[in-house]
């Protein structure tokens, strides 16, 4: 467990700094935006989705240093979307991770300003950067980041989301909004990682296996901690899902079954690793976040 922890301090602090290397701009005319963008990008996180991306990139015999700026946008994307999501217009959530939501601190206009410039900068970090990836590669790893990110995944779920708000919905819906919503980012950042270490298809399929059941595990688990989790470790109130009538896997399953499929689907998960020779890190990966607190 010693060594699962430093790399994951090691990766999470390669991409700290590359992230305030990349947003730390000044500029009097617009330097609301600017901050906006650092507020929310700093306000902590696990940094799953670039942990994801560069690990799945290493074990793939992959350039860590060269995929960070992809590790990077996935963590700009990420933020995007939870400003957007906090907004008056969805969610309407006013703290954020122990913090006022970035439309609280900075006004609605310019959260929204700022998840759009996060979510445009992400791309330009993407497919600017100079390593020695193959162009072909980036624009392929790019060109799946978009699609999980989009209309049929991430967004496409926020729109599932929206529109059964306060109704009763099926579990099969319920898990389709969780593949989207969820799901797909971690999707695109366990798939990116072996498409830029240029592995193949069979890698990719078992990376993409691997993060849906993790995705879906994740959210059960946040179902969970929404119940009977620590409103301190979570830096928000609990108990919302069951204020706003909102259907969840503890609606379907309860508190105990939810964390009985919690882990079924983690097993699964790390099944899916088989594909690759050193799968340590991302099996104790999977473990702690199937345990976490928040």
């Amino acid at each position: 467990m010693v060594d699962f922890e430093i790399r994951l301090q090691e990766y999470c602090s390669l991409v700290e700094k590359e992230l305030y290397n990349i947003l730390n701009r000044k500029d009097s005319k617009k330097q609301v935006l600017f901050d906006a963008m650092n507020y929310s990008v700093g306000a902590g996180g696990k940094r799953i989705r670039p942990v994801l991306l560069l690990e799945f990139n290493r074990i793939c015999g992959g350039d860590v240093r060269s995929a960070l700026p992809f590790a990077c946008a996935m963590e700009m994307i990420h933020t995007y979307s939870l400003i957007h999501d906090d907004l008056p217009c969805m969610d309407d959530d006013d703290m954020r991770r122990g913090k006022p939501s970035c439309h609280k601190a900075f006004g609605e206009a310019n959260a929204l300003l700022a998840g759009d410039a996060l979510l445009n900068l992400a791309f330009e970090t993407m497919l600017s950067s100079e390593s020695n990836i193959n162009s072909e590669l980036k624009l392929k790893a790019a060109a799946v980041i978009g699609n999980f990110s989009g209309a049929e995944g991430m967004i496409g779920g926020q729109v599932i989301d929206l529109q059964n708000e306060g109704k009763e919905i099926s579990e099969e819906l319920l898990l389709t909004l969780y593949r989207d919503k969820t799901a797909a980012l971690l999707r695109a950042a366990s798939t990116a990682g072996v498409i830029l270490a240029g592995g193949d298809q069979t890698k990719i399929e078992a990376a993409d296996r691997f993060a849906e059941k993790i995705g879906l595990a994740f959210q059960i688990i946040d179902d969970i901690l929404d119940c009977v989790g620590d409103a301190s470790l979570l830096g928000k109130p609990i108990g919302s899902d069951e204020k706003n009538n909102k259907t969840t896997y503890v609606s379907f399953h309860g508190i105990e079954g939810a964390k009985a499929d919690a882990l079924r689907l983690t097993t699964e998960a790390v099944a899916a690793l088989d594909a690759f020779e050193d799968k340590t890190f991302l099996t104790q990966l999977s473990d702690y976040l199937c345990t976490r607190k928040m």
